[in-house]
């Protein structure tokens, strides 16, 4: 493309996104009110009531969706091409070309998976797959040459000669869905299905009439009638994401509404879809807290919540910003949920693994990391517009991220980013305290009370993570990895047993919402800052009269942390704490461990007036954890069983 053609076509684009801007703006006067829809609802049902259809009839086109020009738009996937992203997609997608195809999951391997709830046996199969299609399907648009066709009815033809798309573990124990007894969505599927939408909106007549045309009455079936019909309860699925407030009902739901209002040719089921997910995020938006606090980790934030913005934008899209899920029913918690990462850190970059997170994030790409700059001016630097394309940067995200690069609509570049984190952060709502030194090395602390039914629960109500520099020295040694048993209740690195909380009588926290601490008092200042909670309610022990966790950051100096534990029993029993590292440690003697990571050492000191200590390690028994490992378990107890007393736990540098 010579440079006058480029520039005129560049100017076209202006003046496009010049008169969607006026577009928009006109439609927002007739903004969809969510509040009214939701009233509308049945608040036993997440399908759309009539009443609810009636007010997406009056908004929603009647036309399909498209997500992206479709390949005859040369102008467009010429200006494309002409990008650094653009070239790197058709670069990954010649390199794949080299790599003979592989049938993402057989029949067999299927079986094995369900049978050994081993996620490695399948999922690089399945992650291949998509990023290759993905790949294939972007870079043919970009070139136009019919190079990748080929390929990409191969793969196209090995998803739709799956018996089922779900991930194996998501079976029954029976392989009902595999047999074609039952029918339901989840993580897998959604993708498989969205694949095969974007083949069929994108690529068009280059692909043979039997393919489309498989391709339709596939998706109709396994992702279009299953949505519609198993939220309606038409069907019975032992799925039911779509009532849940995990990421697996964001994930599941944005697939299945593209799909849905790209693939279907019944106006009425597009009504269905979005009505649907309006209802159905509801509950999503549900567990988040007004604090914008997410009991799943940042981590999950990420997928969640990126697919949150994802099915925002495609429906705002398709509705001409009539239908606003980036406001939904409540601005302000979107915009605390928004910002959740940032106000979760406990040191640039580096988070506490509670629950199933993790304590670096990907951002999946940088997708949701861009959307909320984008949409709420959320704390996060943006990163090059040109984005190279990687196995976890979907294709969905990058057409997302190619319309806004040529359209350049949302004023992304002015968003102004926090350049220091406050000295302390508390979510409120769900009692999460970070609490962030100020020295050249900060001495760092999260800690939380919550309760014992969060999403990903791990039985942790007092659990803590303490920081030096940016390195985890001590405390949540986070999730197992995703193998067989893992989401057991009595795996080490889920209950308590393997937290940094106490046991009495031998006995760990117990799982349940009534089970729960409660932040009782807080004191924050420039050099010191205090947390109380009461986390007796977490116990079901009923010798247990009273237990009080307190947490002191003295950021005076080079820093000490204390965790102080009170309790009281109405008769004598066995009382200890544990403190966990997935670190180096030395045991000097039977009050003092020092715990070594990189160049930092932090001595940890244990202290009681009460009655003689004993300190007992252990290595967690759990094969995998998702922070790497060897994870250990260090024990303090009491040697005689006591009936009352104080245990600290004093954690300062050792520089």
């Amino acid at each position: 493309m010579n440079q006058i053609k480029l520039t005129l076509l560049l100017l076209t684009m202006v003046l496009f996104a010049s008169s969607c801007k006026r577009e928009q703006k006109k439609n927002k006067e007739n903004k969809f009110d969510i509040k009214t829809y939701l009233d509308a609802g049945n608040v036993n049902e997440v399908g759309p009531t009539n009443e609810q259809l009636d007010l997406l009839r009056a908004v929603v086109p009647q036309q399909q969706y498209q997500l992206s020009p479709f390949i005859g738009d040369r102008d467009y996937w010429e200006s494309i091409a002409a990008t650094e992203s653009g070239k790197s997609y058709v670069e990954d997608a010649f390199l794949d070309l080299k790599i003979q195809p592989e049938v993402p999951i057989t029949d067999a391997i299927y079986r094995l998976a369900n049978k050994q709830g081993n996620r490695e046996i399948y999922k690089p199969r399945y992650y291949r797959t998509m990023t290759r299609l993905e790949h294939f399907m972007l870079a043919e648009c970009i070139e136009n040459q019919g190079r990748f066709l080929p390929q990409i009815e191969v793969y196209l033809k090995a998803i739709l000669d799956m018996k089922s798309w779900l991930h194996p573990n998501h079976d029954n124990e029976s392989n009902d869905v595999l047999e074609g007894k039952s029918i339901a969505i989840d993580l897998g599927s959604r993708r498989f299905g969205s694949d095969l939408a974007l083949a069929e909106v994108l690529l068009q007549d280059k692909l043979s009439a039997e393919i489309r045309q498989k391709i339709k009455t596939t998706l109709q079936k396994r992702i279009i009638n299953a949505y519609i019909q198993s939220t309606s309860g038409e069907i019975k699925t032992h799925l039911n994401w779509y009532r849940g407030t995990s990421n697996w009902n964001s994930v599941c739901t944005s697939g299945a509404v593209f799909v849905s209002i790209s693939i279907s040719q019944n106006y009425n089921e597009r009504l269905k879809a979005i009505g649907t997910a309006i209802n159905s995020m509801k509950n999503y938006l549900s567990g988040f807290g007004d604090d914008g606090y997410c009991s799943e980790g940042a981590g999950y934030w990420g997928y969640g919540f990126g697919h949150y913005l994802y099915l925002a934008e495609i429906i705002y899209d398709f509705t001409n910003g009539v239908i606003n899920l980036f406001e939904f029913d409540n601005p302000k918690k979107l915009m605390n949920v928004a910002n959740f990462p940032y106000r979760y850190q406990i040191a640039e970059g580096v988070f506490s693994p509670f629950a199933d997170g993790v304590t670096k994030i990907s951002y999946d790409g940088g997708f949701a990391k861009r959307m909320v700059a984008r949409k709420y001016g959320a704390g996060f630097p943006l990163v090059n517009k040109n984005l190279k394309t990687s196995d976890t940067y979907p294709a969905f995200y990058q057409l997302i991220e190619w319309g806004y690069m040529n359209a350049e609509m949302d004023g992304s570049e002015s968003v102004q980013v926090e350049n220091k984190l406050p000295n302390h952060t508390y979510f409120d709502q769900f009692g999460m305290i970070l609490s962030r030194g100020t020295q050249e090395v900060p001495l760092s602390i999260a800690i939380k009370a919550g309760h014992n039914s969060e999403n990903h629960n791990h039985m942790d109500v007092g659990t803590y993570t303490i920081v030096l520099g940016k390195d985890m020295m001590t405390g949540d040694i986070g999730a197992p990895s995703y193998t067989a048993g893992a989401f057991s209740d009595t795996n080490p690195a889920r209950s308590s047993w393997g937290h940094p909380v106490p046991r009495i009588n031998n006995m760990l926290q117990s799982k349940g919402r009534k089970f729960e601490g409660k932040i009782t008092a807080t004191e924050f200042t420039e050099s010191y800052d205090k947390v109380v909670m009461d986390l007796k309610a977490a116990y079901e022990i009923s010798s247990l009269n009273h237990l009080v966790r307190t947490m002191e950051n003295d950021k005076s100096g080079k820093g000490v942390i204390s965790i102080t534990d009170e309790f009281l029993l109405s008769e004598p029993g066995n009382f200890g704490v544990a403190i966990m590292t997935l670190s180096d440690y030395e045991i000097v003697d039977t009050n003092t461990v020092i715990i070594k990571k990189g160049n930092h050492r932090l001595k940890v000191e244990i202290f009681s007036g009460d009655g003689t200590l004993k300190i007992i390690d252990e290595r967690v028994p759990v094969e995998r954890l998702r922070e790497g490992g060897p994870a250990y378990r260090i024990g303090v107890d009491f040697i005689h069983p006591i009936t009352e007393g104080s245990l600290t736990v004093k954690f300062t540098p050792v520089l």
